[in-house]
């Protein structure tokens, strides 16, 4: 017999039913912990059967406040861009006021550049060496402004002879020799007429 209990063939046997009755000793049913109530857990279930918890809350709550935020923020971009747009508009309003004062004023006052000063003074003595009458025929085929040009270099002799001859040849060029005058009074440039 001391043989057959120290052989590994009845070792394994007599172990299990050894386990198996201890076991069946030994056990006991787990006691379910019992559950908080609903209002005072950590853990609820909502109406969607999700979790929620304090912390989570929180994070919504503060999400909503950013977009909140975020949402008066953009309000208030656009309130701005639309302003901009506003005064944008204004100023080329502006700019174009401006633009045409100054297409005015420039139609209005004779303005000589650098470049044409050498032409116009020679073409100054040209008419100046003619006589008026004469002179008064060769401008009267020329814009006003380009014979207001030339009159800023002639001598004040010259120029009144030569509105004289025009005021004779009728009325319409009587009052363009006053438009002439009323040109060179306000001409931008003036050079002094002994040159």
């Amino acid at each position: 017999m001391t043989k057959l209990l120290t052989s590994p063939w009845t070792t394994l046997p007599v172990s299990v039913v050894v386990f198996v009755v201890s076991s069946f000793l030994f056990w006991k049913t787990p006691v379910a912990p019992p559950r908080p109530p609903a209002a005072t857990s950590a853990t609820a279930r909502n109406s969607l059967g999700q979790f929620q918890s304090p912390e989570a809350d929180q994070l919504v709550a503060e999400l909503k406040t950013e977009k909140k935020d975020l949402d008066d923020r953009e309000q208030q971009l656009n309130e701005l861009a639309a302003r901009l747009d506003t005064e944008r508009g204004e100023i080329s309003n502006a700019t174009q006021s401006v633009q045409q004062l100054q297409a005015d004023f420039d139609k209005n006052v004779l303005r000589i550049k650098e470049e044409e000063t050498a032409n116009l003074k020679k073409l100054a003595k040209v008419y100046s060496a003619m006589t008026p009458d004469g002179a008064a025929i060769i401008l009267a085929d020329l814009d006003d402004t380009q014979v207001a040009k030339i009159m800023v270099f002639m001598k004040e002799g010259d120029v009144a002879a030569i509105l004289e001859s025009f005021s004779k040849k009728g009325d319409a060029e009587a009052k363009r020799a006053a438009s002439l005058s009323e040109r060179l009074r306000v001409a931008a440039f003036r050079s002094n007429p002994a040159q």
